[in-house]
């Protein structure tokens, strides 16, 4: 009976850290023998990160990825290793395009054995959607890879592959009894759902077991989830991982049967609330720690944004290393000071209150003789906002912490949000989170132990730059604007179709005009961890000046 044992590395592999991945990736393969492995699975690309992006034209990353391979190859025996990384074609490649490798490069996935590199097998499905711009650095590879380990024919896969019937079809061909599948997977709020439909598919379609390890971890505007399967021959569920847990997950597979045990894997959630939340937990604690700040500030200004965004950078970095800033005007209202400042106490935030009107004045009082004849109007309202970011980036340069942005998805996608004024920041931790989910997000941070305060949970959201301001005043109530937004930015539904969906036809003109004219704001914005199936950014390019309406 051919029984495979095995782990699989659910770690952070990060972006250009290459001799420190390296480093890891001998680590666990160390304890993974030592718990009796005969194969130990890393994420695709470990060794570089992902996505590398244009690392991967320079000569001397590929040659540091080269030497770290090496390195994990000759400090690492008594247990296979197959670990992703970029990689060098062995032929020399005879293109007419002037900006390709010479050696096209692959995205590879190497067995490691006794000191010595065993089999290398490139990625056939090389996306080019969404986040992903593979075909701008790799060769896809054509060929089906299948090696014998401890008994099992065990068939390689990464990522996309498996959601393609042809590579699955071909490993499947030359005598796969099991699939393995290495995978940088980013996270959205539906993708463990398609995955998992995804691999019970093909484990049904060839009566083949699949393990999938996922990389876990923030990078930039990115978040993987871990969240890896093993998913039996005949489809059923034998383990999940924890999301956004790091972990080196042992299990067994039965050739004979199909079937996995898993051996003392964490128990995973099903809370999408909580997948959400811990999710741009990671992303915050990464962008600070990986880029080597001390810490992060942010305006609190006693609105459900803020609050929200506090909390978050708290339970990502500790109260110690988190500053809250109160800006008010001669708007604020005394429920958003005693709330900013009672959610400050309650975290344990360093907490200070910069007033915003003598600056408001002078500014005023410079521009009263430029602006004779004209009433107030939007201008004053902005001017607000951009003394509060002025401010605010004072205070990131002084002390050398992080300026956390705090607007939402429903802001930045009609533009209710101010440049060089609220949109100041290196991170916008909620950049693609709808209202709704923010108010959301709020409530469940709150059943977990109540950090934001009732009161600015339940009142009207404002952004206080006039007397009596409510953001409805401006937009649709959030509730069908957050509806409305959902199928024109991420379905790419027409307005005619959203209208035939029941939706004012005049409201969905309004948002979708708002869409499109604000391309240009959103263009300048800081980046933020993409948790919906389709975010602002390098997800969703439009041009800033178009005659398409």
């Amino acid at each position: 009976m051919a029984v495979l044992r095995f782990a699989l590395a659910q770690h952070d592999f990060a972006v250009g850290a290459v001799d420190a991945n390296g480093a890891r990736a001998i680590e666990l393969a160390h304890r993974a023998r030592e718990a009796g492995a005969d194969l130990v699975v890393f994420p695709e690309l470990a060794i570089s990160g992902y996505p590398p992006d244009d690392l991967l034209r320079r000569p001397s990353f590929i040659a540091a990825c080269d030497a770290a391979m090496e390195r994990v190859a000759r400090e690492t025996f008594g247990v296979d290793v197959l670990i992703g990384h970029p990689a060098q074609a062995r032929a020399v490649a005879h293109t007419a395009d002037e900006h390709a490798f010479q050696r096209p490069l692959l995205n590879a996935l190497s067995l490691l054995r006794d000191g010595a590199e065993r089999t290398r097998y490139a990625k056939h499905a090389l996306p080019n959607y969404g986040v992903f711009d593979e075909k701008r650095y790799f060769t896809p590879g054509t060929d089906p890879h299948v090696m014998d380990i401890a008994g099992v024919r065990v068939g390689l896969l990464i990522c996309e592959d498996v959601w393609i019937d042809a590579p699955v079809d071909a490993a499947c061909a030359a005598g796969a009894q099991l699939l393995v599948v290495p995978n940088a997977s980013p996270y959205d709020t539906g993708k463990q759902t398609e995955r998992l439909a995804v691999l019970q598919r093909q484990a049904k379609r060839h009566g083949v077991g699949i393990a999938y390890v996922n990389v876990v971890g923030g990078q930039d505007d990115v978040v993987f989830d871990g969240a890896s399967l093993l998913i039996d021959a005949d489809g059923r569920v034998a383990a999940r991982a924890p999301a956004f847990r790091e972990a080196l997950l042992s299990a067994r597979y039965d050739a004979s049967s199909g079937r996995f045990v898993a051996e003392d894997w964490p128990e995973a959630g099903d809370d999408p609330e909580q997948a959400l939340y811990d999710g741009l937990v990671w992303g915050i604690r990464d962008y600070v720690t990986k880029n080597g700040f001390p810490g992060v500030l942010l305006g609190l200004s006693g609105g459900i944004d803020s609050a929200l965004t506090v909390a978050l950078a708290v339970d990502a970095l500790g109260p110690e290393r988190v500053h809250a800033v109160m800006l008010p005007s001669r708007y604020t209202s005394q429920l958003s000071l005693d709330g900013a400042r009672a959610q400050a106490e309650v975290l344990g935030v360093g907490y200070e209150t910069v007033a915003i009107e003598p600056a408001f004045e002078a500014m005023i009082g410079a521009l009263t003789p430029v602006f004779a004849g004209k009433p107030a109007d939007l201008t004053e309202e902005n001017l607000q906002a951009r003394i509060r970011g002025t401010l605010l980036m004072a205070l990131s340069n002084k002390h050398g912490r992080l300026l956390l942005a705090t607007s939402n998805k429903s802001e930045m996608a009609v533009g209710y949000s101010t440049l060089y004024g609220d949109m100041c920041g290196a991170y916008a931790p909620i950049k693609d989170v709808y209202k709704t989910q923010v108010y959301r997000l709020a409530r469940w941070r709150n059943r977990q132990g109540a950090v934001i305060p009732e009161a600015v949970i339940e009142r009207p959201p404002s952004a206080e730059l006039r007397a009596d301001q409510t953001d409805q005043d401006s937009l649709p109530a959030y509730d069908e604007l957050d509806a409305i937004l959902e199928r024109f930015v991420e379905r790419e539904q027409s307005r005619a179709d959203i209208v035939a969906a029941g939706f004012d036809a005049e409201t969905v003109g309004r948002v979708a005009t708002l869409v499109l004219r604000n391309e240009f704001k959103r263009r300048q914005s800081p980046p933020g961890p993409k948790v919906t199936p389709r975010a602002f950014g390098r997800e969703r390019r439009y041009p800033i000046t178009s005659g398409w309406k």
